[in-house]
């Protein structure tokens, strides 16, 4: 009897696990597979500089540039300006070694501005006959320029002027006001863009 009592129990328990395993036709859905994306634009951003490559016309940007809305680096205006200056003896258009580092700064720098070009100017100290100082200037003026092009610039960059003894940077009849006034010189300035830098919270700021 009680053995009965048992089955009829766990019958009672079992029945409700079974209605609830049927599904009622009216409740059944088809399948639906999980949509795949279509992805229409790239949304790599190759450079990393937050500008996907869809839209980024500057695909090597330097890494901390401050950007536009096309993903390009800012750029700020810049300038540098180098003087030359060499001294000559006199009736003499040999450049001495002390001035051969001049030539090569001068040079460096119009490396470094590359779209830039230089006047080089040759006076001479009002000693001897003022065509000859002319003559004399002109000529000294070239050396520098050769001198310019032997160190990796194009000639068409140099230009050369002669202004004889017309032009005395030091007035008078003394050894040193002649020695001033032999002399070639030159003076450029360069501009060049240089890219801005995106400011964040890791800048120093100089005190």
């Amino acid at each position: 009897m009680k053995l009965q009592r048992t089955l009829i129990v766990c019958g009672l328990m079992v029945m409700p696990l079974m209605t609830s395993a049927t599904t009622k036709e009216e409740d059944k859905y088809d399948y639906i597979p999980t949509p795949v994306a279509n992805q229409k634009a790239d949304l790599i951003d190759d450079d990393g500089d937050g500008v996907i490559n869809a839209r980024d016309l500057c695909i090597a940007t330097p890494q901390g540039s401050e950007l536009d809305n096309d993903g390009c680096e800012r750029y700020l205006d810049v300038s540098n300006s180098l003087a030359l200056r060499i001294l000559f003896d006199n009736n003499s258009t040999y450049i001495k070694p002390v001035f051969q580092n001049q030539i090569s700064e001068m040079a460096d720098f119009l490396k470094e501005y590359p779209d830039t070009s230089i006047e080089i100017q040759g006076f001479a100290s009002i000693v001897g006959n003022s065509d000859k100082n002319m003559v004399l200037s002109q000529n000294r003026a070239e050396v520098v320029r050769q001198a310019i092009i032997n160190n990796g610039i194009a000639p068409d960059r140099l230009t050369i002027v002669g202004f004889g003894d017309t032009q005395p940077e030091e007035l008078g009849n003394s050894e040193f006001a002649h020695a001033m006034n032999r002399k070639v010189v030159a003076s450029v300035v360069g501009y060049k863009g240089e890219v801005k830098m995106e400011w964040n919270i890791f800048t120093k700021i100089g005190k």
